[in-house]
């Protein structure tokens, strides 16, 4: 698939529903849809961990959680039970810190809903682009149940994506304009923060136009004990949440 040609592709496919969808907090968007895991026989024996997906869109509420649905109907089809989480963006009621609360909240609601039928009594917290920058941060914080992060086309170094002014300014919006801007900053900045005693791998494309592969490799730098880079050479940003792509593949043989 060509690097162009990755975006419609993801986007061109039809939102999936999920099972249930459990709230986590008042707000609208504080949500989590539940998909059951599933077997080729038609069974519900889960095969795998539970798995929380974190989407992206660099923050923004103009982008939510439907795009990464069959990634989520996918990966419950193979036996995973699959929470994919919503949370308040930027322009709706998020950005620093309210979008951050809401991962660890929603992961804690994720767990209590899907805990008993995983296979595996951890959390395997997955994010991709800006959802992978919220992922990371979540590796950092100690007393969650996130035992493992697969981070995929991460926003990994925030300060670097604020210095190239990633999606017309993006980190900007998130961080917000009060005082204190810089604290925020690095507060939020994955490479500031190692993992607490998680393992992290990243899936990066070498050829992503969105979020350049040199974030990554500027966190695996200054993480190197906890942390796996896998390049994936010739693709862009959307691929490896594309069900049925090579890269996406790479990624369920990840959480095997």
């Amino acid at each position: 698939m060509r690097v162009a040609d990755e975006e419609p592709a993801l986007l061109g496919l039809a939102p999936v529903a999920p099972d249930r969808t459990v709230a986590y907090g008042p707000y609208p968007d504080q949500i989590v849809d539940i998909y059951e895991p599933r077997t080729g026989d038609g069974g519900r024996v889960a095969r795998g961990p539970l798995v929380v997906l974190l989407h992206g869109g660099f923050w923004r509420a103009a982008y939510d959680r439907r795009h990464l649905s069959p990634l989520a109907a996918d990966l419950a089809g193979q036996g995973l039970p699959v929470a994919l989480a919503e949370y308040r963006r930027v322009g709706a009621g998020g950005g620093a810190p309210q979008t951050f609360e809401d991962v660890t909240a929603a992961v804690g609601a994720a767990h209590t809903a899907l805990a008993k039928t995983a296979a595996d009594p951890g959390v395997v917290l997955v994010g991709h682009s800006a959802g992978g920058h919220l992922a990371l941060l979540a590796a950092a914080r100690p007393g969650t149940p996130v035992t493992r992060v697969l981070a995929v086309a991460p926003v990994a170094d925030l300060a670097r994506a604020h210095e190239l002014g990633l999606s017309d300014g993006a980190v900007a919006e998130l961080l917000g304009d009060a005082p204190g801007r810089a604290e925020r900053l690095a507060a939020a900045d994955p490479v500031r923060h190692p993992p607490s005693g998680i393992p992290v791998t990243i899936l990066h494309g070498t050829e992503d136009p969105e979020v350049p592969v040199d974030l990554s490799r500027r966190y695996a730098a200054r993480h190197p004990g906890s942390t796996e880079l896998r390049e994936l050479p010739g693709v862009g940003h959307y691929a490896p949440v594309t069900p049925g792509s090579p890269s996406c593949h790479t990624l369920v043989g990840c959480l095997s």
